[in-house]
């Protein structure tokens, strides 16, 4: 039996609900919207969240059809859809504690035969009544947030000086921005113009998205974090030949729950960064004694202190009007004279991406 699956394609089918049971449309369902907005590891067929159910989990996200329906309880899911591989849990909770609720769900789907995806860090190969469960019914749980054991881990070593591509570090000015969204777009859109860019993931999202490269930041040993950068960086360089290689960031330089960033600067030596920031919010994770988000000009004086530039500044329109959206893209352009964008508005300008290294392509 096997508890905890690595950088490797899941077991056997692919198709996968992901279980968010009333918080899809909450921050906390960052997971299941990046699941929602493409993977590569799985097939999302449903999402099961009883308050929208009924719906297009894309329309709900972000009003785009992707034909993946919302179910109101796992029996429902399984009235309605094919042979069911996969349970994900498609939160990710302050702490990384596992809802109360969800856990007679899970226990219900394991009963099914139903594989369990789990990327809290409240782990369910360490609950012996779980564990005990997926042996009787022959399932997986897979703890993608699980520490790799210490001989897995990377110290660093310097070989990042030896990359050769431009790398890209995507940093947001608070938690649950769209840093991994934005990365990934960019990604997407170098490809379409036939750049051959990479992401490094650095949490559970990225793994269950389908991504090779990278390692989950927050369940790393702090001694071995410079190290886990540096080798996911340097072997996706040498093993993809990759012309950009992008790093999704986590939390902010700032916020005083996680402040994180400097490591993919100075350890990844990521000397370009794509600023994410949400104009309407003003306190970290919306929380007013955690403090004021600091100015975005703050930020970028911030990051070039320590050698690296700010290239373009990503916008997360959260609560904007359309007419807000595209005022405050003005009104930041004319501030910072970068490029300012709206990816889910308007896609990716991947000229800024060619314009770091025209000889390279």
């Amino acid at each position: 039996m096997e508890y905890i699956v690595k950088n490797n394609s899941p077991i056997g089918g692919r198709g996968a609900v992901i279980l968010t049971n009333g918080l899809l449309v909450t921050n906390d369902a960052k997971t299941a919207h990046g699941l929602i907005r493409g993977t590569e590891r799985y097939e999302i067929v449903g999402v099961i969240d009883p308050p929208t159910a009924g719906q297009d989990a894309g329309a709900v996200l972000d009003g785009k059809h992707r034909n993946i329906p919302i179910f109101s309880s796992l029996t429902e899911s399984l009235e309605k859809l094919q042979p069911i591989d996969y349970l994900i849990v498609g939160v990710a909770t302050v702490g990384g504690v596992l809802p109360s609720d969800m856990l007679e769900i899970i226990k219900a789907a394991i009963q099914k035969g139903i594989s369990i995806v789990n990327g809290l860090h409240e782990y369910l190969s360490e609950k012996p009544e779980i564990v005990a469960l997926a042996e009787q019914h022959n399932v997986q749980l897979i703890d993608v947030r699980k520490p790799k054991s210490r001989k897995d881990l990377h110290f660093w070593t310097g070989e990042i000086y030896d990359v050769k591509a431009p790398i890209i570090a995507v940093i947001g000015m608070d938690c649950a921005l769209g840093k991994r969204t934005t990365a990934r777009m960019i990604r997407q859109a170098c490809e379409a113009n036939g750049i051959n860019a990479q992401m490094i993931y650095t949490g559970q999202t990225g793994w269950l998205q389908g991504g090779k490269y990278g390692f989950v930041f927050d369940s790393t040993l702090n001694d071995f974090v410079s190290g886990e950068v540096e080798h996911a960086i340097v072997s996706c360089w040498k093993e993809t030949n990759a012309e950009v290689i992008l790093i999704e960031g986590q939390s902010s330089l700032r916020n005083p729950s996680g402040p994180c960033g400097l490591e993919f600067l100075i350890s990844g030596q990521a000397k370009y960064v794509i600023l994410v920031h949400a104009p309407k919010r003003t306190y970290f994770d919306n929380e007013p004694h955690w403090g004021k988000i600091p100015s975005v000009e703050s930020e970028i004086e911030i990051i070039e202190k320590f050698g690296s530039k700010v290239i373009a500044l990503a916008l997360n329109t959260e609560d904007c009007s359309d007419r807000e959206a595209f005022d405050y893209q003005r009104n930041y352009k004319a501030r910072l004279g970068i490029p300012v964008w709206l990816p889910l508005e308007e896609g990716i300008d991947v000229q800024t991406i060619l314009s770091l290294n025209a000889d390279r392509f």
